[in-house]
């Protein structure tokens, strides 16, 4: 990315929208439980009213409820809002990276299974991961034989070098992430809408099954980045530029019969696709629709009712449904409690004074009432589990620690507080604001938790509502706003683009990613250290010693007090009766939206 941001799956939690679209109603059946493969197992038989389950509470976190190989129906998903794009290059959603998976196939991906081998990365429409030559700067990938598009015409590397090359214009694809022109050798490059006649001569195709990717330096982590949706292959006569999200040529199971921006679409099977050479997705639903703008309440009532299959966003039902379902065994049955991958947490900026000495942050992490930002998020059923560290455990190099008594005094340690004010010169404590977004509920608790706990030490919390939809853009995410109107926290939640730490923490705790706007890095932590461990991790001997560093930078930021974690989230996933295999995927804290299908 220009700034490598957090997949936004915060921009599609829900929020106001307009009035809800009539979903059209499924079936119900039975559900039983199974740890095969998705593939494997039969239809079950049961009830048709969707009431009867033997699944438990969280089954479908580690196992494949109701594995069924039957075709037909209508897999029916719903969003609050809209996705940013349906264009696999334009796009940062997670939630639309999951559902892009139906349409569109990466070069590499994740493995349909559930547990964690859903953080695995296996070939998509490679033939494997990459090959690294070079010294570490040329990654090469071998393209399946005899694949097509839904419109009948051959893939080839030609059309994945061509998909590479379209993200580096962020004046028509603004959304999606731009790894490549940061990576790749020639960041000049200006994209082939400004550049018809140019060639991003940093991505090579031998021939018409080969692509090689050349690198300014290297970096160990490449072939997470081909796992993102922008290596789905695009037929350069076919572009139509920002208008392509209106009509994407397919190379997953389905393709795109309509789409009406800000209202639906619908999907059908792709007459092209090899299911065995596409083994992390099926065809097991007839049609796939998609309702968008549809308030989330009515979502949640709908998915209860059982006459929609799957809330898009995947971030979890609201206050309403999580109290009806935590309180109903009959329903709890239905649910499950997905680790999303998320951390919720807020940024204390280390240039806004008197924050800009670390004793003074220190004293905000231990006067934090942690069980109260708990609660905030739905407490520790739904909510998620209290966070200790800025790695979440699904994160390669997480390690438990709590240096900060976030585990052992959850309430805060006002003792620990003060003696911590009074060494940072402050001992009757100090005024400083604090932004948060005014449309989310849930922080909208924790800016009035934190002010009420810190308050108790003698630090004063002036809050400042804003909207997310200009939060990072305008806000939070602009020093010059931070500094001039002496705001020094932020809330915010982060997840990763790929599992590992770099892609948890580079963005937001690496000084050189700090920007005048759009700054994810709102600590604006520029501590070398820090720097340092990340130009190691490229060069690390082994992936134990880069794992190792991850581990290093978390305990440094934390000593650095720039992040006070809050809650390492859960979402309340609730599934209808009539969803065949389901399951949580690790990778997304989601459902796989690639395998679902629905009993008839």
């Amino acid at each position: 990315m220009s700034h490598m941001r957090r997949r936004r799956t915060l921009a599609l939690s829900a929020g106001a929208a307009v009035a809800a679209v009539v979903l059209a109603a499924c079936g119900g059946g039975a559900t039983s439980t199974s740890t095969g493969s998705p593939s494997s197992g039969s239809a079950s038989s049961g009830s048709s009213t969707g009431t009867t389950s033997s699944t438990v509470y969280g089954q479908a976190n580690a196992s494949i409820v109701n594995p069924s190989t039957t075709k037909g129906g209508t897999l029916s998903f719903a969003d609050s809002s809209t996705p940013d794009s349906f264009d696999p290059g334009n796009t940062y959603y997670a939630w639309v990276w999951n559902f892009s998976r139906l349409y569109a196939t990466p070069l590499v991906t994740y493995k349909s299974v559930p547990g964690t081998g859903g953080s695995q990365l296996v070939p998509g429409l490679a033939t494997g991961l990459g090959t690294v030559t070079d010294n570490g700067l040329v990654w090469t990938y071998h393209i399946k034989q005899g694949l097509k598009f839904s419109d009948g015409e051959p893939i080839t590397s030609a059309d994945v070098k061509y998909a590479v090359e379209r993200s580096y214009d962020k004046s028509v694809l603004p959304n999606g992430p731009g790894y490549f022109s940061q990576l790749l050798a020639d960041p000049t490059y200006k994209g082939p809408y400004k550049d018809k006649t140019g060639n991003l001569t940093s991505v090579t195709t031998p021939d018409a099954y080969t692509i090689q990717f050349h690198l300014a330096s290297p970096f160990p982590d490449f072939n997470y980045v081909v796992a993102i949706p922008q290596t789905a292959p695009v037929p350069k006569d076919k572009d139509t530029g920002a208008n392509y999200q209106l009509d994407p040529i397919s190379s997953g199971p389905y393709m795109f019969q309509s789409y009406q921006p800000n209202k639906q679409a619908t999907l059908v099977d792709n007459p092209n696709w090899v299911p065995n050479e596409d083994p992390e997705a099926q065809q097991n639903a007839t049609k796939v629709t998609i309702a968008l703008n549809v308030t989330a309440s009515t979502i949640d009532s709908e998915l209860l009712a059982g006459t929609l299959d799957v809330d898009a966003a995947g971030t979890g039902v609201q206050a309403a449904a999580r109290a009806q379902i935590l309180s109903s065994p009959a329903l709890m049955q239905k649910a499950d409690d997905a680790l999303s991958g998320f951390l919720w947490f807020t940024y204390i900026n280390t240039k806004v004074a008197p924050l800009t000495n670390v004793a003074c942050r220190k004293a905000i992490e231990y006067a934090a009432n942690k069980t109260e930002l708990q609660n905030a998020f739905g407490g520790p059923v739904a909510g998620g589990a209290i966070a200790s560290t800025v790695m979440p455990p699904n994160i390669n190099g997480y390690q438990s620690f709590d240096d900060y008594e976030a585990l052992t005094q959850p309430n805060g340690d006002d003792t620990m507080a003060k003696q911590e004010l009074a060494t940072c010169g402050k001992p009757n404590g100090f005024t400083i604001g604090m932004a948060y977004r005014s449309d989310r509920p849930k922080e909208v608790q924790v800016a009035q938790a934190l002010q009420a706990s810190l308050a108790k030490v003698g630090i004063t919390l002036q809050l400042h509502g804003y909207p997310s939809g200009s939060y990072y853009s305008d806000f939070a995410g602009s020093p010059n706003f931070m500094h001039s109107h002496d705001i020094g926290l932020a809330t915010g939640g982060w997840a990763a683009d790929w599992p590992d730490g770099y892609g948890f923490l580079y963005y937001i705790s690496d000084g050189v990613t700090i920007s005048a706007a759009g700054n994810t890095n709102i600590e604006e932590l520029n501590d070398p250290a820090v720097n340092n461990l990340f130009k190691q991790a490229s060069s690390a001997p082994t992936t134990a010693a880069e794992t190792g560093i991850w581990t290093q930078i978390d305990k440094q930021i934390m000593s650095d007090a720039g992040i006070l974690p809050e809650v390492y989230a859960k979402s309340l996933l609730y599934r209808n009766p009539a969803l065949t295999n389901v399951y949580v995927q690790s990778y997304y804290g989601m459902y796989n939206y690639a395998v679902l299908g629905v009993s008839s």
